[in-house]
């Protein structure tokens, strides 16, 4: 067969099989609703409209939707293909960049804060909340000399610091914000033609402007000299398309909010059928990007058929996080160079341990006195000290006693746990950038626990187990999946943003089955130490520190002898798979404990083990109790801060933790990038 025949076959396969494919899913779509309606009514009200109420059920409120994704998936999709050419970063798209976080923090900011300005369903903000996080995420990952797995790494992280800082301003700000929760997760719910007139003009024009630009497209895969060396303002064409780009994210944020992988999925696809060309990649992608996200949709309706709007964009998750640890796993095959790791904590100050400790134990005793004399009149010591010793009123003395003082406990030891439990994956996995929030064993825990809570409606005593064994699951696919990367540091955290998104997106599912309260759910996701007490203390917390701590303390030496290397590690007679796989068990129970505790906190297990080392050295035994020391400082005083800020209202401690360490992770990047 002739070049010219398999290029027929391919093309009609492409573009005839995906716009039969569209028609179909279409079809599908329209038929999907809370009332069921004849094959013969859809028919009737598709190609006879008459003033009845099923025919215009279909013709605005079914049709809009199915039209708007896609539009909507179309423009994801051609926004991933520039996004990855002008870029050169293959795993690029609106979501592993950052972009989205950008776009959805910069509408919700201006719902609450200016209102007015939210012309035109909030276009204009969420284009420069876009461009503005992309620059960003450029500038710091290194701009031009930017790898790919630095880029999505800034990108992820950024992601983080946004959907934080958006979490608080949707608690403190629910009734401003109310029906953004589900917009925010990615919808395709419209009302009527509104959302399909608005985008359609914006994403004509860009997609106009972008075909016209795709012959520029291909010269810039050549590199930046040759497209120099041809005449090419590689500048302005980069400029024009990523503003393209940006635009036909910020036209689907403001009106569907956030969906995300499907500008990873569908441009691949067209990648392994063998396209190179921009002019059929940009076709075939916003062909395959509507396909994509109408499935998606479809599917989302099925899962749910009691048509509670389960979020789309948490279903193209479960697809497009498997795509992106798959895309991860291929990179890293065929380009082994991105082995390097983001390093922190080489150099150190080598204090004497019997310094260091005393030092971080008056710390936390400070900052737990602090805490229980603080409150929402504000810092009260002698108030405290008075009723912490029976001489106040008995209401001060049950605050602080039943209250207070398990609160602060409760942070303290989630705390060591979480940052002991980095300290053992960053050992074993010798990746300084192991996290249990990081490397998705947090997001298992999470799936684990509100599987018990919600879906086998058991006692609360079970909770820790569901944590637990969610926590296993993802521990065990984390284990299988760096063994395939050869446990790379910053290919194994890439791995671990697609296995976070997997499971948050299950989380999410479950949080609008549930019907959980908008802003609780965002508590207890971002993880928080509101009214935890003795029992979360004694049923979650103790049992790890005296039984597992002790074994850690006991092996811990072992970590020293994996830092060497396998091949040196085996040569000194350890058992390295046996090794690895017992103490990664060990700091997955922790990690598991601590979300049954208090939810899910990052970071926490990620800035402590750094600071240790930057005090004590590299030598695990001496860290593990340093570690553990700063982790309960970390949260203490984030549970201290979370009562008292913004007194009497609350922010959840997970939240501030990853206000604090998202900008730590991005200096420690760009340190290192410098």
């Amino acid at each position: 067969m002739n070049t010219t025949m398999k290029n027929t076959i391919m093309a009609v396969s492409t573009f005839g099989g995906g716009a039969a494919l569209l028609c179909l899913l279409t079809f599908i779509h329209i038929n999907q609703g809370n009332v069921d309606l004849p094959f013969a009514t859809v028919m009737d009200a598709l190609f006879r409209p008459e003033n009845t109420l099923e025919h215009h059920t279909v013709r605005t409120l079914r049709l809009p939707r199915a039209v708007m994704g896609i539009l909507a998936g179309g423009a994801l999709a051609v926004s991933g293909v520039i996004l990855q050419t002008v870029t050169k970063n293959p795993l690029s798209s609106s979501s592993t960049l950052g972009i989205h976080s950008g776009t959805y923090f910069a509408v919700v900011v201006t719902t609450i804060f200016l209102p007015a300005a939210l012309v035109g369903n909030g276009i204009l903000t969420a284009f420069l909340g876009g461009i503005l996080t992309f620059g960003f995420v450029y500038v710091l990952s290194g701009g031009g000399d930017a790898t790919p797995v630095r880029m999505v790494l800034a990108g992820m992280i950024v992601t983080f610091l946004f959907s934080s800082l958006t979490s608080v301003l949707q608690i403190f700000y629910e009734n401003e914000t109310r029906g953004l929760f589900l917009w925010g997760s990615g919808t395709l719910v419209q009302n009527d033609w509104g959302g399909v007139v608005f985008s359609l003009p914006l994403i004509a024009v860009c997609m106009l402007i972008v075909l016209a630009f795709s012959g520029k497209l291909d010269t810039l895969t050549l590199g930046d000299d040759v497209a120099t060396a041809l005449g090419q303002n590689v500048r302005n064409v980069k400029f024009i398309t990523i503003l393209a780009a940006v635009l036909l994210t910020s036209v689907t944020v403001s009106i569907v909010g956030p969906i995300g992988f499907v500008g990873l999925i569908a441009p691949h696809l067209m990648k392994l059928i063998g396209y190179r060309s921009h002019l059929l990649l940009i076709l075939g992608s916003f062909l395959w990007g509507g396909n994509v996200l109408l499935l998606a949709d479809v599917l989302a309706r099925i899962i749910d058929p009691s048509f509670s709007e389960l979020p789309v964009g948490a279903i193209t998750a479960l697809v497009g996080s498997p795509w992106l640890i798959w895309l991860v796993l291929r990179m890293k095959r065929s380009n082994s160079q991105e082995s390097g790791a983001v390093m922190a904590g080489r150099n150190s100050i080598s204090m004497p341990l019997g310094k260091v400790l005393p030092v971080l134990a008056a710390i936390i005793l400070v900052t737990v006195g602090v805490s229980l004399v603080s409150g929402n009149y504000g810092f009260e010591p002698l108030v405290g000290f008075q009723a912490f010793f029976g001489e106040g009123s008995t209401f001060m003395q049950d605050m602080i006693v039943n209250l207070r003082l398990p609160r602060a406990l409760v942070a303290l030891f989630s705390g060591a746990v979480l940052a002991l439990s980095g300290l053992i994956f960053q050992g074993v996995l010798r990746n300084p950038l192991a996290d249990p929030s990081v490397i998705g064993i947090t997001s298992g825990a999470g799936v684990g626990a509100l599987m018990t809570m919600y879906w086998f409606s058991v006692s609360a005593i079970w909770i820790p187990v569901g944590a637990m064994a969610g926590a296993v699951v993802f521990f065990i696919i984390v284990m299988v999946l760096g063994a395939k990367a050869e446990f790379q540091p910053t290919v194994l955290a890439l791995l671990g943003i697609g296995i976070s998104a997997f499971g948050s997106a299950l989380i999410q599912i479950m949080v609008v089955q549930a019907d959980l309260g908008v802003a609780s759910a965002l508590t207890w996701l971002s993880g928080t130490t509101y009214a935890k007490g003795w029992d979360e203390l004694i049923q979650y917390l103790i049992w790890p520190i005296l039984l597992l701590v002790p074994v850690l303390a006991f092996s811990i030496k072992t970590l020293d002898v994996l830092g060497l290397g396998d091949d040196t590690a085996k040569g000194l007679g350890l058992r390295v798979v046996n090794v690895r796989f017992q103490m990664a068990l060990m700091a997955t129970l922790l990690a598991a404990s601590s979300v049954a505790a208090v939810g899910s906190i990052g970071f926490v297990g990620l800035i402590a083990p750094h600071l240790a080392r930057l005090l004590v050295g590299s030598a695990n035994q001496k860290l593990l109790p340093v570690t553990m020391l700063i982790g309960g400082v970390l949260l203490v005083t984030a549970d201290l801060f979370s009562r008292t800020l913004l007194a009497p209202n609350e922010i959840p401690s997970g939240i501030l933790v990853a206000i604090i360490g998202a900008p730590y992770f991005l200096w420690l990047m760009k340190r290192r990038a410098s």
